[in-house]
């Protein structure tokens, strides 16, 4: 999924965060692989610069990017804070999940 960030707008930058947040809800992607999409493809940063600006070493960003790091929610919310998105609860149902993925408005 190449994109040019300098032809992405706005607009198209929040379309694609929703996109791969969806993705995450259907359990189509991981955190850590919507960490690096996001980082790369939203924010155009390589990971030296990632970590720097949240505050984590580049090793550590590395192993939350590849699903391989134990964090906590401080870390976690850190982390993707600059993305514009907070660790938050979400149904352990797969069902339910899929649900509120697919009919974000429907739910109560």
């Amino acid at each position: 999924m190449g994109v040019n960030l300098k032809n992405l707008s706005g607009n198209a930058r929040e379309a694609l965060l929703l996109t791969l947040v969806q993705q995450l809800y259907k359990d189509e992607i991981t955190e850590g692989m919507l960490l690096k999409q996001l980082r790369k493809q939203v924010l155009g940063l390589t990971q030296e610069q990632y970590a720097a600006l949240v505050g984590i070493s580049r090793r550590t960003l590395s192993d939350i990017e590849r699903d391989k790091a134990q964090l906590t929610l401080t870390v976690m919310n850190r982390v993707f804070r600059p993305l514009g998105l907070k660790v938050g609860l979400l149904p352990r149902s797969k069902a339910l999940l899929q649900k509120l993925a697919n009919n974000p408005g429907d739910t109560p």
